[in-house]
Protein backbone atom coordinates (compact mmCIF):
# COMPACT_ATOMS: atom_id res chain seq x y z
CA UNK A 1 0.00 0.00 0.00
CA UNK A 2 0.92 3.61 -0.97
CA UNK A 3 1.65 6.14 1.20
CA UNK A 4 -1.22 8.14 0.31
CA UNK A 5 -3.38 5.49 0.21
CA UNK A 6 -2.46 4.82 4.04
CA UNK A 7 -3.03 8.45 4.42
CA UNK A 8 -6.05 8.49 3.24
CA UNK A 9 -7.37 5.42 4.35
CA UNK A 10 -5.99 6.92 8.46
CA UNK A 11 -8.71 10.06 7.57
CA UNK A 12 -11.50 7.78 6.57
CA UNK A 13 -10.48 5.55 10.16
CA UNK A 14 -10.52 8.88 12.09
CA UNK A 15 -13.69 10.17 10.95
CA UNK A 16 -15.18 7.05 10.93
CA UNK A 17 -13.65 6.76 15.23
CA UNK A 18 -12.58 3.69 14.14
CA UNK A 19 -9.90 2.74 16.44
CA UNK A 20 -8.81 -0.95 14.90
CA UNK A 21 -8.14 0.96 11.55
CA UNK A 22 -7.11 4.48 12.59
CA UNK A 23 -4.04 1.29 14.52
CA UNK A 24 -3.82 -0.29 11.39
CA UNK A 25 -3.38 2.24 9.03
CA UNK A 26 -0.67 3.83 11.35
CA UNK A 27 1.31 0.32 11.38
CA UNK A 28 0.82 0.32 7.69
CA UNK A 29 2.96 3.58 7.31
CA UNK A 30 0.06 6.64 7.21
CA UNK A 31 1.91 10.11 8.85
CA UNK A 32 0.24 10.34 12.14
CA UNK A 33 -0.45 13.86 11.73
CA UNK A 34 -1.98 14.25 7.99
CA UNK A 35 -4.38 16.89 7.14
CA UNK A 36 -8.19 15.74 7.57
CA UNK A 37 -10.72 17.56 5.34
CA UNK A 38 -10.82 20.94 6.63
CA UNK A 39 -6.65 21.13 6.33
CA UNK A 40 -5.90 20.61 10.38
CA UNK A 41 -4.18 17.55 11.60
CA UNK A 42 -6.52 14.37 12.18
CA UNK A 43 -5.89 14.50 15.72
CA UNK A 44 -7.75 17.76 15.78
CA UNK A 45 -10.71 16.23 13.94
CA UNK A 46 -10.82 13.50 17.00
CA UNK A 47 -10.45 15.98 19.78
CA UNK A 48 -13.35 17.64 17.88
CA UNK A 49 -15.35 14.44 18.14
CA UNK A 50 -14.51 14.00 22.14
CA UNK A 51 -12.93 10.83 20.71
CA UNK A 52 -10.62 10.04 23.19
CA UNK A 53 -9.69 6.24 21.81
CA UNK A 54 -8.35 7.76 18.40
CA UNK A 55 -6.57 10.55 20.04
CA UNK A 56 -4.65 8.01 22.45
CA UNK A 57 -3.44 5.78 19.30
CA UNK A 58 -2.94 8.97 17.37
CA UNK A 59 -0.90 10.46 20.06
CA UNK A 60 0.90 6.45 20.46
CA UNK A 61 1.65 6.66 16.98
CA UNK A 62 3.52 9.53 16.83
CA UNK A 63 0.81 12.62 16.41
CA UNK A 64 2.03 16.04 17.83
CA UNK A 65 0.04 17.49 20.53
CA UNK A 66 2.10 20.48 20.40
CA UNK A 67 1.67 21.30 16.89
CA UNK A 68 1.04 25.12 15.96
CA UNK A 69 -2.09 25.54 13.89
CA UNK A 70 -2.63 28.60 11.54
CA UNK A 71 -4.87 30.03 14.17
CA UNK A 72 -1.72 30.06 16.68
CA UNK A 73 -3.46 27.30 19.28
CA UNK A 74 -2.00 23.75 19.31
CA UNK A 75 -4.21 19.63 19.70
CA UNK A 76 -3.41 20.10 23.10
CA UNK A 77 -4.91 23.69 23.65
CA UNK A 78 -8.08 22.23 21.92
CA UNK A 79 -8.25 19.55 24.17
CA UNK A 80 -8.30 22.02 27.30
CA UNK A 81 -10.73 24.23 25.44
CA UNK A 82 -13.08 21.03 25.00
CA UNK A 83 -13.64 20.18 28.53
CA UNK A 84 -13.58 16.68 27.99
CA UNK A 85 -11.30 15.09 30.80
CA UNK A 86 -11.03 11.64 28.88
CA UNK A 87 -9.58 13.44 25.58
CA UNK A 88 -7.19 15.89 27.78
CA UNK A 89 -5.64 12.79 29.15
CA UNK A 90 -5.46 11.20 25.50
CA UNK A 91 -3.74 14.08 24.30
CA UNK A 92 -1.60 15.27 27.28
CA UNK A 93 1.49 12.98 25.89
CA UNK A 94 4.50 12.05 28.26
CA UNK A 95 6.39 13.89 30.48
CA UNK A 96 4.43 17.85 29.62
CA UNK A 97 5.81 19.37 33.17
CA UNK A 98 9.68 18.77 30.68
CA UNK A 99 8.35 18.88 27.36
CA UNK A 100 6.35 22.24 27.44
CA UNK A 101 8.09 25.53 28.47
CA UNK A 102 7.10 27.03 31.28
CA UNK A 103 4.80 29.95 30.00
CA UNK A 104 3.11 27.79 27.22
CA UNK A 105 1.98 25.19 30.87
CA UNK A 106 0.27 28.48 32.52
CA UNK A 107 -1.19 29.50 29.05
CA UNK A 108 -2.88 25.86 29.31
CA UNK A 109 -3.98 26.22 33.17
CA UNK A 110 -4.91 29.58 33.02
CA UNK A 111 -7.24 28.28 29.92
CA UNK A 112 -8.94 25.79 32.54
CA UNK A 113 -9.06 27.51 34.84
CA UNK A 114 -11.26 30.18 33.30
CA UNK A 115 -13.72 27.21 31.63
CA UNK A 116 -13.98 26.43 35.27
CA UNK A 117 -14.37 29.90 37.03
CA UNK A 118 -16.69 31.36 34.31
CA UNK A 119 -18.53 28.14 33.61
CA UNK A 120 -19.60 26.13 30.18
CA UNK A 121 -22.74 27.30 29.08
CA UNK A 122 -21.39 30.95 29.98
CA UNK A 123 -18.23 31.00 28.62
CA UNK A 124 -20.26 29.48 25.14
CA UNK A 125 -22.51 32.60 25.87
CA UNK A 126 -19.68 34.96 25.99
CA UNK A 127 -18.08 33.15 22.62
CA UNK A 128 -20.49 33.40 21.02
CA UNK A 129 -22.83 36.09 22.07
CA UNK A 130 -25.89 33.79 21.63
CA UNK A 131 -28.82 34.70 24.59
CA UNK A 132 -31.21 31.27 24.27
CA UNK A 133 -31.07 28.18 25.94
CA UNK A 134 -28.11 25.98 25.98
CA UNK A 135 -28.64 22.41 25.20
CA UNK A 136 -27.53 19.75 27.50
CA UNK A 137 -27.12 16.26 27.22
CA UNK A 138 -25.55 13.51 29.65
CA UNK A 139 -22.66 11.58 27.36
CA UNK A 140 -19.97 9.20 28.12
CA UNK A 141 -16.53 10.52 28.40
CA UNK A 142 -14.23 7.91 28.16
CA UNK A 143 -14.03 4.58 25.72
CA UNK A 144 -15.11 1.97 28.80
CA UNK A 145 -18.49 4.58 29.67
CA UNK A 146 -16.91 4.80 33.53
CA UNK A 147 -17.70 8.18 33.65
CA UNK A 148 -20.13 10.56 32.35
CA UNK A 149 -19.93 14.38 31.56
CA UNK A 150 -22.61 16.83 30.32
CA UNK A 151 -22.04 18.18 26.76
CA UNK A 152 -23.63 21.58 26.57
CA UNK A 153 -24.34 22.93 23.13
CA UNK A 154 -24.69 26.67 21.85
CA UNK A 155 -24.43 28.75 18.93
CA UNK A 156 -22.59 26.08 17.10
CA UNK A 157 -20.37 25.68 19.56
CA UNK A 158 -19.92 22.38 21.55
CA UNK A 159 -17.97 21.84 24.89
CA UNK A 160 -18.02 19.43 28.04
CA UNK A 161 -18.07 20.62 31.46
CA UNK A 162 -14.83 18.63 32.72
CA UNK A 163 -12.55 22.04 32.86
CA UNK A 164 -12.38 21.14 36.52
CA UNK A 165 -10.84 17.75 36.18
CA UNK A 166 -8.51 19.00 33.46
CA UNK A 167 -7.62 21.58 35.38
CA UNK A 168 -6.89 19.00 38.58
CA UNK A 169 -4.96 16.98 35.43
CA UNK A 170 -3.22 19.49 34.79
CA UNK A 171 -1.89 20.80 37.76
CA UNK A 172 -0.53 17.03 38.59
CA UNK A 173 1.04 16.78 35.35
CA UNK A 174 2.45 20.18 36.18
CA UNK A 175 3.87 19.31 39.67
CA UNK A 176 1.19 21.58 41.46
CA UNK A 177 0.29 20.46 44.73
CA UNK A 178 -3.54 22.00 44.91
CA UNK A 179 -4.75 22.71 48.08
CA UNK A 180 -7.16 18.99 49.37
CA UNK A 181 -9.83 21.42 50.01
CA UNK A 182 -9.99 23.52 46.48
CA UNK A 183 -9.82 19.80 45.11
CA UNK A 184 -12.79 18.47 46.95
CA UNK A 185 -14.60 21.41 45.87
CA UNK A 186 -14.07 21.02 42.09
CA UNK A 187 -15.50 17.66 43.20
CA UNK A 188 -18.49 18.65 44.54
CA UNK A 189 -19.19 21.22 41.86
CA UNK A 190 -20.95 18.38 39.58
CA UNK A 191 -23.79 16.33 41.97
CA UNK A 192 -23.09 12.94 41.14
CA UNK A 193 -20.04 10.38 41.44
CA UNK A 194 -20.65 9.42 37.78
CA UNK A 195 -18.94 12.90 36.64
CA UNK A 196 -15.30 12.70 34.95
CA UNK A 197 -14.12 15.46 37.05
CA UNK A 198 -14.62 13.79 40.13
CA UNK A 199 -12.68 10.23 39.03
CA UNK A 200 -9.67 12.87 37.87
CA UNK A 201 -10.05 14.42 41.76
CA UNK A 202 -9.68 10.96 43.23
CA UNK A 203 -6.87 10.13 40.82
CA UNK A 204 -4.75 12.68 41.93
CA UNK A 205 -5.64 12.58 45.71
CA UNK A 206 -5.02 8.67 45.36
CA UNK A 207 -1.71 9.49 44.23
CA UNK A 208 -1.02 11.85 47.00
CA UNK A 209 -0.13 9.40 50.22
CA UNK A 210 0.29 10.92 53.27
CA UNK A 211 -1.59 11.04 56.23
CA UNK A 212 -1.86 14.89 55.97
CA UNK A 213 -4.04 14.71 52.65
CA UNK A 214 -6.21 11.78 53.97
CA UNK A 215 -6.97 14.41 56.82
CA UNK A 216 -7.95 16.81 55.07
CA UNK A 217 -9.91 14.87 52.55
CA UNK A 218 -11.80 13.27 55.99
CA UNK A 219 -12.20 16.63 57.43
CA UNK A 220 -14.98 16.58 55.17
CA UNK A 221 -17.35 14.58 56.82
CA UNK A 222 -19.27 16.83 58.64
CA UNK A 223 -19.13 19.80 56.01
CA UNK A 224 -22.95 21.32 55.56
CA UNK A 225 -23.26 19.96 52.02
CA UNK A 226 -24.29 16.38 51.32
CA UNK A 227 -21.95 16.26 48.30
CA UNK A 228 -18.86 16.50 49.82
CA UNK A 229 -19.87 14.00 51.95
CA UNK A 230 -20.72 11.57 49.68
CA UNK A 231 -17.14 12.20 47.99
CA UNK A 232 -15.49 11.53 51.31
CA UNK A 233 -17.30 8.31 51.42
CA UNK A 234 -16.33 7.73 47.52
CA UNK A 235 -12.86 8.20 48.29
CA UNK A 236 -12.52 5.80 51.43
CA UNK A 237 -14.26 3.63 48.95
CA UNK A 238 -12.08 3.84 45.99
CA UNK A 239 -9.36 3.50 48.40
CA UNK A 240 -10.32 0.33 49.75
CA UNK A 241 -10.69 -1.63 45.95
CA UNK A 242 -6.91 0.51 44.54
CA UNK A 243 -4.79 1.19 47.41
CA UNK A 244 -3.76 -2.63 48.90
CA UNK A 245 -1.26 -1.89 51.30
CA UNK A 246 -2.50 1.41 52.34
CA UNK A 247 -0.84 2.62 56.12
CA UNK A 248 -3.40 4.32 57.11
CA UNK A 249 -5.87 1.04 56.12
CA UNK A 250 -6.85 0.51 59.73
CA UNK A 251 -7.65 3.94 61.03
CA UNK A 252 -9.67 3.99 57.70
CA UNK A 253 -11.83 0.91 58.40
CA UNK A 254 -12.11 2.86 62.61
CA UNK A 255 -13.23 6.14 60.40
CA UNK A 256 -15.78 4.02 58.61
CA UNK A 257 -17.18 1.90 61.13
CA UNK A 258 -17.71 4.80 63.79
CA UNK A 259 -19.23 6.50 60.62
CA UNK A 260 -21.83 3.76 59.81
CA UNK A 261 -22.48 3.52 63.52
CA UNK A 262 -23.73 7.27 63.51
CA UNK A 263 -24.69 7.87 59.74
CA UNK A 264 -28.70 8.88 60.18
CA UNK A 265 -29.34 10.08 56.63
CA UNK A 266 -30.65 6.98 54.57
CA UNK A 267 -28.26 8.08 51.40
CA UNK A 268 -25.38 8.49 52.85
CA UNK A 269 -25.74 5.39 54.94
CA UNK A 270 -25.87 3.42 52.37
CA UNK A 271 -22.74 4.79 50.63
CA UNK A 272 -20.35 4.65 53.74
CA UNK A 273 -21.84 0.93 54.12
CA UNK A 274 -20.47 0.12 50.46
CA UNK A 275 -16.66 1.63 51.20
CA UNK A 276 -16.89 -0.11 54.54
CA UNK A 277 -17.57 -3.23 52.87
CA UNK A 278 -14.14 -2.61 50.61
CA UNK A 279 -12.07 -2.58 54.24
CA UNK A 280 -10.57 -5.85 56.12
CA UNK A 281 -12.11 -4.31 59.13
CA UNK A 282 -12.78 -6.22 62.78
CA UNK A 283 -16.08 -4.36 62.92
CA UNK A 284 -17.89 -5.02 59.55
CA UNK A 285 -19.61 -7.95 60.97
CA UNK A 286 -20.97 -5.80 63.69
CA UNK A 287 -22.06 -3.02 61.64
CA UNK A 288 -23.83 -5.80 59.03
CA UNK A 289 -25.74 -7.41 62.05
CA UNK A 290 -27.03 -3.72 63.40
CA UNK A 291 -28.33 -3.08 59.30
CA UNK A 292 -29.60 -6.41 58.93
CA UNK A 293 -33.31 -5.54 59.50
CA UNK A 294 -32.94 -1.67 58.59
CA UNK A 295 -36.66 -1.03 57.05
CA UNK A 296 -34.94 0.40 54.16
CA UNK A 297 -34.05 -1.84 51.41
CA UNK A 298 -30.82 0.14 49.92
CA UNK A 299 -29.51 -0.69 53.63
CA UNK A 300 -30.06 -4.20 53.29
CA UNK A 301 -28.97 -4.55 50.10
CA UNK A 302 -25.56 -3.37 51.31
CA UNK A 303 -25.61 -5.55 54.28
CA UNK A 304 -24.26 -9.13 52.67
CA UNK A 305 -21.08 -7.53 51.55
CA UNK A 306 -20.57 -6.70 55.14
CA UNK A 307 -20.50 -11.06 56.01
CA UNK A 308 -17.70 -12.87 55.17
CA UNK A 309 -15.28 -10.29 53.70
CA UNK A 310 -12.39 -11.20 51.97
CA UNK A 311 -13.00 -14.81 52.11
CA UNK A 312 -13.18 -15.14 56.06
CA UNK A 313 -15.54 -17.99 56.96
CA UNK A 314 -19.03 -16.56 58.10
CA UNK A 315 -19.81 -16.81 62.13
CA UNK A 316 -22.80 -18.11 63.72
CA UNK A 317 -23.98 -14.77 64.00
CA UNK A 318 -23.38 -13.76 60.56
CA UNK A 319 -25.24 -16.75 59.44
CA UNK A 320 -28.21 -15.82 61.66
CA UNK A 321 -28.02 -11.92 60.27
CA UNK A 322 -27.63 -13.43 56.47
CA UNK A 323 -30.46 -16.42 56.93
CA UNK A 324 -33.70 -13.60 57.33
CA UNK A 325 -31.87 -11.78 54.19
CA UNK A 326 -31.81 -14.82 51.73
CA UNK A 327 -35.39 -14.79 52.51
CA UNK A 328 -35.87 -11.07 52.33
CA UNK A 329 -38.87 -9.58 50.20
CA UNK A 330 -36.24 -7.71 47.78
CA UNK A 331 -35.63 -10.13 45.42
CA UNK A 332 -32.10 -8.29 44.86
CA UNK A 333 -31.54 -8.80 48.23
CA UNK A 334 -32.05 -12.40 48.52
CA UNK A 335 -29.81 -12.45 45.80
CA UNK A 336 -26.63 -10.76 47.59
CA UNK A 337 -26.66 -13.11 50.70
CA UNK A 338 -26.82 -15.47 48.60
CA UNK A 339 -24.07 -14.60 46.85
CA UNK A 340 -22.16 -15.03 50.70
CA UNK A 341 -24.31 -17.28 51.87
CA UNK A 342 -23.57 -20.24 48.94
CA UNK A 343 -20.10 -20.70 49.79
CA UNK A 344 -21.38 -21.67 53.40
CA UNK A 345 -22.12 -25.37 53.89
CA UNK A 346 -24.73 -24.73 56.70
CA UNK A 347 -26.60 -21.88 54.81
CA UNK A 348 -26.03 -23.65 51.50
CA UNK A 349 -29.10 -25.13 50.85
CA UNK A 350 -31.46 -22.05 51.59
CA UNK A 351 -28.80 -20.14 49.22
CA UNK A 352 -29.89 -22.64 46.44
CA UNK A 353 -33.18 -22.47 46.98
CA UNK A 354 -33.17 -18.79 46.69
CA UNK A 355 -31.06 -18.58 43.52
CA UNK A 356 -33.71 -21.37 41.84
CA UNK A 357 -36.04 -19.69 43.02
CA UNK A 358 -34.29 -16.15 41.34
CA UNK A 359 -33.45 -18.30 38.21
CA UNK A 360 -36.83 -19.24 37.41
CA UNK A 361 -37.94 -15.60 37.99
CA UNK A 362 -38.98 -12.87 35.34
CA UNK A 363 -35.66 -10.33 35.77
CA UNK A 364 -33.87 -11.42 33.15
CA UNK A 365 -30.80 -9.57 34.98
CA UNK A 366 -31.44 -11.35 37.77
CA UNK A 367 -31.67 -14.63 35.99
CA UNK A 368 -28.18 -14.39 34.74
CA UNK A 369 -26.77 -13.60 37.87
CA UNK A 370 -28.65 -16.60 39.57
CA UNK A 371 -27.15 -18.81 36.90
CA UNK A 372 -23.38 -17.51 37.65
CA UNK A 373 -23.51 -18.28 41.40
CA UNK A 374 -26.00 -21.48 40.66
CA UNK A 375 -23.12 -23.20 37.98
CA UNK A 376 -20.24 -22.49 40.26
CA UNK A 377 -21.78 -23.46 44.16
CA UNK A 378 -20.62 -26.97 45.07
CA UNK A 379 -24.51 -28.22 45.23
CA UNK A 380 -24.97 -30.66 42.49
CA UNK A 381 -28.69 -31.55 43.11
CA UNK A 382 -30.64 -32.49 39.66
CA UNK A 383 -32.68 -29.69 40.73
CA UNK A 384 -29.59 -26.68 40.24
CA UNK A 385 -28.49 -28.97 36.67
CA UNK A 386 -32.20 -28.81 35.85
CA UNK A 387 -32.31 -25.27 36.09
CA UNK A 388 -28.94 -24.72 34.51
CA UNK A 389 -30.33 -26.66 31.52
CA UNK A 390 -33.67 -24.31 31.29
CA UNK A 391 -31.33 -21.44 31.45
CA UNK A 392 -29.60 -22.22 28.08
CA UNK A 393 -32.86 -20.72 26.49
CA UNK A 394 -31.92 -17.19 27.78
CA UNK A 395 -30.96 -14.50 24.69
CA UNK A 396 -28.14 -13.34 27.12
CA UNK A 397 -25.36 -14.96 26.10
CA UNK A 398 -23.82 -14.20 29.39
CA UNK A 399 -25.91 -16.71 31.17
CA UNK A 400 -26.35 -18.96 28.57
CA UNK A 401 -22.57 -19.24 29.15
CA UNK A 402 -22.67 -19.46 32.91
CA UNK A 403 -25.08 -22.57 32.44
CA UNK A 404 -23.41 -24.41 30.15
CA UNK A 405 -20.19 -23.96 32.24
CA UNK A 406 -22.36 -25.11 35.25
CA UNK A 407 -23.40 -28.60 33.29
CA UNK A 408 -19.93 -29.30 32.08
CA UNK A 409 -18.51 -28.43 35.93
CA UNK A 410 -21.33 -31.74 36.73
CA UNK A 411 -20.29 -33.61 34.15
CA UNK A 412 -24.02 -33.09 33.16
CA UNK A 413 -24.46 -35.25 29.60
CA UNK A 414 -27.25 -32.12 28.23
CA UNK A 415 -23.47 -30.23 28.46
CA UNK A 416 -22.98 -31.43 24.90
CA UNK A 417 -26.20 -29.64 23.62
CA UNK A 418 -24.91 -26.55 26.00
CA UNK A 419 -21.47 -27.14 23.64
CA UNK A 420 -23.67 -27.02 20.21
CA UNK A 421 -25.58 -24.10 21.33
CA UNK A 422 -22.60 -22.25 22.66
CA UNK A 423 -20.42 -22.68 19.53
CA UNK A 424 -24.01 -21.84 17.14
CA UNK A 425 -23.88 -19.09 18.50
CA UNK A 426 -20.43 -17.72 18.67
CA UNK A 427 -19.86 -16.96 22.52
CA UNK A 428 -17.60 -19.12 23.18
CA UNK A 429 -13.80 -17.09 23.97
CA UNK A 430 -10.89 -18.96 23.79
CA UNK A 431 -9.65 -16.01 27.03
CA UNK A 432 -12.96 -17.30 28.85
CA UNK A 433 -12.60 -19.86 31.68
CA UNK A 434 -16.08 -20.64 31.11
CA UNK A 435 -15.71 -21.55 27.54
CA UNK A 436 -12.63 -23.59 27.98
CA UNK A 437 -14.03 -25.65 31.06
CA UNK A 438 -16.78 -26.69 28.74
CA UNK A 439 -14.54 -26.91 25.73
CA UNK A 440 -12.25 -29.56 27.57
CA UNK A 441 -15.20 -31.10 28.78
CA UNK A 442 -16.58 -32.09 25.32
CA UNK A 443 -12.94 -32.93 23.74
CA UNK A 444 -12.32 -35.19 26.18
CA UNK A 445 -16.33 -36.57 25.72
CA UNK A 446 -15.00 -36.91 22.14
CA UNK A 447 -11.85 -38.42 22.87
CA UNK A 448 -13.20 -41.15 25.18
CA UNK A 449 -15.93 -42.16 22.77
CA UNK A 450 -13.40 -42.82 19.60
CA UNK A 451 -10.97 -44.82 21.93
Amino acid sequence: MSRDDADRRLVAAVQAGDVEAVRASLDEGAAPDVPGDDGLPVLCTAIAAFDSAVADVLVEGGADPDRVLPDGTTPLWRAVDGGSPAVLTAVLGDEPRLRLPEDVRERLLALARSWYETGTAEELRRRTGASGPVRTVRVPDDPDEYHRIDQVSLGGLVARTGHGGILTALEWAFRILTPVDDLVARAADQPDEEHATWWEVLSVLLKRPSFETWQAVVAHRHHPGPVHRRFVAEYLRVRGVLVYDSPHAQQEGDFLAAWAAEETDIEMLVKVLEAFAEYEHPGTEDIGLRYADHPDVRVRRQVPGLFCPWGASLTSPARDGLLPLIRDPDARVRLLASRTAVHDDALLSPAVQALLALADGPDAGLRGEAAALLAACPDRSPAVADALFALLDEADPLTCLEAAYGLALRDDPRATVAYQLIVDRGIGDADDHRWCRLWHWHYDRERAAAE
